[in-house]
């Protein structure tokens, strides 16, 4: 559940920062299977992915975690 929260919130920023799942998978450095994975809440991001998710998206971990 808590992956899935997460998913959501990412997949939220990064369509509102206007970044395709592609271009933002390349900046982060992973494939687009592993962001499209975490998107769907089917793989628990780490807490470094998280860090930098937030970086590429110019905002804090804080606005991005769903339990805020």
């Amino acid at each position: 559940m808590e992956a899935e929260k997460w998913g959501r919130r990412i997949r939220a920023f990064r369509k509102l920062k206007g970044f395709t799942q592609e271009s933002f998978a390349k900046d982060l450095g992973v494939s687009v299977s592993v962001l499209g994975e975490i998107e769907r809440g089917n793989r628990e991001p780490s807490k470094q992915f998280i860090e930098e998710v937030a970086n590429a998206l110019d905002i804090s971990v804080d606005e991005l975690n769903p339990n805020e």
